[in-house]
């Protein structure tokens, strides 16, 4: 479907929606990002995995990347409040070293790979440069961090300055931390971090498409019409 089909098909399909939520819609597209995305790795804790994603989404980032090696990727919707379905999960549990597979594809679309976790050749999250290329932030398990597949196929390491006696934040602390600052200074700077406008357009449709109730129904009018 070519770009002007695209935009045909969220106009269609925005007429049997509010006025309001189309226009928060349009609002909330334009602070949507792929220049920062997040990588999880094997969280099991489900509250923290809820949490995650509602930060994902409240600092503009729209793709949370999700590698199942050991552990299934369980939401708490009374923590997430929604957050998933405004996001696209991009699951990885389909092959035997799903952590390789996910880092890969990420470098083929031209990420830079960044550990989170203190490492010898670490920059801490103020250090960190945001105009050498998009970045992918890899988080792991509160317990064991990340796995050292993980850790060698890095790029970079980041850690965040602490001062007390405990050794780490929570992970969702940890995230939430993360995206704060990094989002604050790629908007700051004049980075392209915005969405492409196709992109935009098919981020919009997928929204619609989870606002309305049998949006399939719809979606096959269209084409007919559009024979």
């Amino acid at each position: 479907m070519d770009k002007n089909r695209k935009s045909e098909l969220f106009e269609y399909l925005v007429s049997f929606i509010s006025a309001n939520r189309r226009k928060k819609f349009e609002n909330v597209i334009q602070s949507r990002t792929r220049y920062v995305t997040v990588v999880l790795e094997d969280l099991y804790q489900s509250h923290n995995a809820s949490a995650v994603l509602r930060s994902c989404d409240c600092f503009g980032i729209q793709d949370v990347h999700i590698i199942e090696n050991q552990n299934y990727f369980e939401l708490n919707e009374d923590i997430a409040l929604g957050s998933s379905k405004w996001l696209n999960l991009i699951k990885y549990n389909g092959k035997p070293n799903n952590t390789s597979d996910a880092i890969n594809k990420l470098k083929k679309k031209g990420y830079r790979i960044v550990a989170t976790t203190p490492h010898k050749d670490d920059v801490t999250l103020q250090e960190l440069p945001v105009d050498k290329g998009p970045i992918a932030l890899v988080f792991g398990t509160e317990m064991r961090g990340l796995t050292d597949d993980a850790l060698s196929l890095a790029d970079e390491y980041m850690k965040i300055p602490m001062y007390g006696f405990t050794e780490s934040f929570n992970i969702s602390v940890t995230v939430a931390l993360c995206l704060f600052y990094l989002s604050e200074k790629i908007r700051n700077s004049k980075i392209k971090w915005q969405l492409p406008d196709e992109e935009k357009i098919e981020t919009l449709i997928d929204w619609a498409r989870t606002t309305i109730k049998r949006c399939d129904l719809l979606e096959e009018e269209f084409y007919r019409k559009c024979r």
